[in-house]
């Protein structure tokens, strides 16, 4: 499986993925530009010292990720509005979950190219808008690793 956040903001955030994507064996997609500099301390504290144990990229547009998906794969936009909860989607291990921006999510161009593979996370109160970037994607990618019988857990 692959994770793709595209232009992430807040370093902690993007930290705590990275801490995920280690802890599940999953792939991390960076897409540029990025709100930080790698070289960040709050982006290494929260990815503590887990990054020697995630395959990860970091792309310069979105063009240039999307040039190199695999035949078969599926890229699954997580977006605030989808018309499928994540929970009703088969996922695949060689998909990708795609997330927006911390303050804009993902373009709608993005979106209306994809609209059949547009999920959300149900809400269960209208004025919450969206979750932590980090907790989206822990909720997505579990749901995906289940689905699949956790592949490689210890």
């Amino acid at each position: 499986m692959h994770v793709v956040l595209f232009e992430p903001e807040i370093p902690p955030n993007t930290g705590n993925v990275g801490r995920l994507c280690a802890a599940t064996g999953v792939c991390l997609h960076l897409i540029e530009p990025l709100g930080f500099r790698m070289e960040d301390r709050d982006f290494k504290r929260a990815g503590m010292d887990y990054w020697q144990h995630v395959r990860w990229f970091k792309w310069p547009h979105w063009k240039a990720f999307k040039a190199q998906i695999e035949r078969g794969s599926t890229l699954w936009f997580i977006e605030s509005g989808g018309p499928r909860n994540y929970a009703d989607v088969s996922f695949l291990p060689q998909d990708y979950l795609i997330f927006g921006r911390e303050s804009a999510g993902l373009p709608m161009e993005l979106i209306e190219d994809n609209k059949k593979h547009w999920v959300r996370i149900p809400m269960m109160h209208k004025q919450a808008r969206s979750l932590n970037l980090s907790n989206a994607v822990s909720i997505v990618l579990y749901e995906a690793l289940r689905q699949q019988s956790f592949p490689n857990a210890i």
